[in-house]
């Protein structure tokens, strides 16, 4: 028989230090957390010059050859300023075979061969004295209409030459004779009319404030989330409680009802996302990876993608089946407090608290463009139902941008609080909802504040406790549910008895003076 010494099965164990296990810990909690995408990757020079050197090759070979200007080495700073006159013009060297002699045959001396740029009041001077080109009279008409060409039928044969040559001029905006035109102060468009919304219905039953609604694909029921860690499910129609969903150990800050299949999803403070199936009324998934607390989320109306945002500063871009984190998209520096997602480009559009939109690209993973308009923090985002545009809130003001680039539109000013939520209809009507518990409702298209509501707070609550975390409207766009921090539920539909005689605009035409910023 096989034997063994018993000697042999003693393992002598290596006794650590303190300071050595501790160190220990410390690198695999540094390793865990190595890849925080949140944390910009520190610039490495030599890398960063070959990538420069390669663009410049890449882009500008075309001008390297180019004469080199010559700086003058004893120009003080700041010299070249317009207010400043007694600065030295940059001279080119001239090289090589494209020399510039006074004319032919005559050599270059030390004086011809320094090329000098004429000086700026002298292209001033020439700039005025040139006639207006053909293309900037061309490009500054604009098409008659008909009554024009009725009015102005047989003016060119009664109109003298001189007389005709000059208002063409003026019509052309030709740059002598542009003062001479009286220009006509941009006003404001006359607003659509919008019917005035009313309170129609308060539904209590949360113990929180109440955070995120979402209404169904078929606009039977409708989902809230609230800081009482609970997501409730209530009929659209009677307003009643259907459902109660428990699971969350925290703050329930964003809900979202899939259109693609029987599914709920729901994420927290507790940094948690979740996938519900709604035939079990069961958590089926969860979908881990952010580093702080999830502040929103959003369904992609077209595949089956979910992207969150969170206080880590970071959006996440999820495969819903297979659970795996597509993309995270870093960029911003602080909270990310909101997330809308469409079909068209861009997909995704984030807003933070470091006052800035992105608008991202979602087949790279990287930022396609960056709003740095607003000067506070961005809460709400609100995707027009039809138009290619969008809208976003700030405690500054709220803005409106076209897509596919960002392109500003104009501001809505007034309502001067923290706005936390916004939404949109098709009738081109914008509700906004504020930390003080005000609404208003803006005509989207000139950006008149036609309403401003102020519910009462429930019974038993704070003053305080008016204020508004999530609006939106229902798929019939004829109620509008509103979340709000006295714990309840309030839904608001259109004034059926109202009309534009009863409730007329308080429109004036006066000049327009908002910001074009």
């Amino acid at each position: 028989a096989l034997k063994i010494r018993p000697e042999l099965l003693c393992f002598d164990v290596q006794k650590h230090s303190v300071h050595t296990l501790v160190f220990r810990s410390l690198k695999r909690t540094h390793d865990m957390f190595v890849a925080d995408h949140a944390k910009p990757v520190s610039l490495d020079e030599t890398s960063h010059k070959v990538k420069m050197a390669a663009k410049l090759r890449a882009d500008y070979s075309a001008v390297l050859h180019m004469p080199i200007l010559k700086e003058g080495k004893d120009r003080p700073l700041g010299s070249n300023m317009p207010g400043n006159q007694n600065y030295a013009q940059p001279e080119y060297l001239i090289t090589g075979t494209h020399a510039y002699p006074s004319g032919p045959g005559v050599a270059l001396t030390a004086d011809t061969q320094i090329h000098r740029n004429p000086s700026e009041g002298g292209v001033h001077a020439m700039a005025l004295a040139l006639p207006p080109s053909q293309a900037r009279l061309d490009a500054s008409r604009t098409a008659a209409g008909v009554g024009d060409i009725h009015r102005n039928a047989g003016g060119a044969e009664r109109s003298s030459a001189p007389h005709s040559h000059a208002m063409s001029l003026l019509e052309g905006g030709g740059t002598k004779n542009s003062s001479l035109v009286a220009r006509k102060a941009p006003t404001m468009p006359k607003p659509q009319w919008h019917a005035p919304w009313k309170l129609f219905r308060v539904i209590s039953g949360h113990l929180g404030w109440v955070r995120s609604i979402a209404v169904e694909p078929g606009n039977q029921w409708f989902v809230t989330g609230a800081g009482d860690r609970t997501i409730k499910i209530w009929d659209l129609a009677s307003g009643k409680l259907k459902l109660s969903l428990t699971g969350h150990i925290s703050t329930v800050r964003g809900v979202a009802v899939s259109t693609r299949s029987p599914y709920l999803f729901s994420c927290g403070e507790d940094k948690q996302v979740k996938c519900w199936d709604l035939e079990y009324n069961k958590v089926i998934r969860h979908y881990h990876g952010h580093l702080s607390a999830v502040y929103d989320l959003d369904l992609h109306p077209t595949i089956d993608v979910l992207v969150t945002c969170s206080r880590d500063a970071t959006a996440r871009v999820w495969d819903i089946r297979s659970k795996a984190n597509v993309h995270t998209l870093s960029g911003h520096t602080n909270t990310v407090a909101t997330v809308r997602c469409q079909a068209a480009e861009p997909q995704i559009i984030t807003g933070s608290h470091d006052s800035t939109i992105r608008l991202w690209d979602l087949i790279a993973g990287k930022t396609r463009a960056t709003l740095t308009n607003h000067k506070k923090s961005v809460r709400a985002l609100a995707l027009h139902p039809r138009q290619y545009t969008l809208a976003s809130g700030s405690a500054d003001n709220i803005k409106q941008w076209t897509f596919p680039d960002g392109n500003f539109i104009q501001n809505l000013s007034g309502h001067n609080a923290i706005i936390n939520a916004m939404a949109v209809n098709s009738d081109g009507v914008l509700v906004s909802g504020a930390d003080n518990g005000t609404i208003h409702l803006w005509d989207w298209r000139t950006g008149y504040n036609f309403q401003r509501i102020h519910a009462a707070v429930q019974p038993g609550s704070l003053d305080s406790e008016s204020g508004i975390f999530a609006c939106m409207f229902d798929h019939s766009e004829s109620r509008l549910i509103t979340a709000e921090a006295d714990k309840t539920i309030k839904v608001y539909k259109e004034d059926d008895t109202a009309t534009e005689e009863s409730h007329p605009i308080n429109w004036k035409p006066e000049i327009l003076k908002r910001k074009r910023f």
